[in-house]
């Protein structure tokens, strides 16, 4: 597991170990998505700078085309970015995404501070990821550097381990 970088922000990511913070945003259809309503099954939160961008694009696109290994692992996916609703809709329309695109536009970046990867020079979320168990128990956690993608096989991997907790 790759260990949490420190992220420009003035509050703390939750380690592992840790209950993971709650949040309620509302997805890319305007529904309202609470994390506590996931309990009983694992949850893979998944911040990102900006819908549209390249590596953005990138990453959750291979969310989208490797979703069983998510789906065999009791997980759900929630994508979060500072994007509005209506930003989030029309990327998830664009590249077919079939997991909740949240939107943290207002208070902005307010979820994003509260696991400590919210960028407040740009203004945007960090590409932070954070695996949360059952019992809403953070087991992953991984913040990468700007421009540098998330590495899937670190997903395949976090998830498995899952499995024997």
């Amino acid at each position: 597991m790759t260990e949490l970088q420190q992220a420009p922000s003035s509050v703390l990511a939750p380690r592992t170990g840790q209950l993971a913070p709650d949040f309620e945003l509302l997805n890319q259809y305007g529904e309202p998505v609470r994390l506590t309503d996931f309990r009983g099954g694992n949850v893979v939160v998944v911040f990102f700078p900006f819908a549209f961008s390249g590596i953005c694009t990138g990453e959750l696109c291979e969310i989208r085309d490797n979703i069983a290994a998510f789906k065999d692992s009791s997980a759900t996916v929630l994508a979060i970015s500072v994007d509005s609703k209506f930003a989030q809709r029309a990327y998830a329309e664009q590249e077919q995404f079939g997991f909740d695109l949240l939107a943290d536009f207002w208070p902005h970046g307010a979820v994003a501070r509260n696991y400590g990867v919210f960028d407040e020079a740009s203004g945007m979320a960090l590409r932070g990821t954070f695996i949360i168990d059952a019992s809403g128990i953070v087991r992953y956690v991984v913040v990468n550097p700007r421009g540098q993608a998330r590495d899937f096989a670190e997903y395949r991997q976090a998830l498995s381990s899952l499995a024997g907790q």
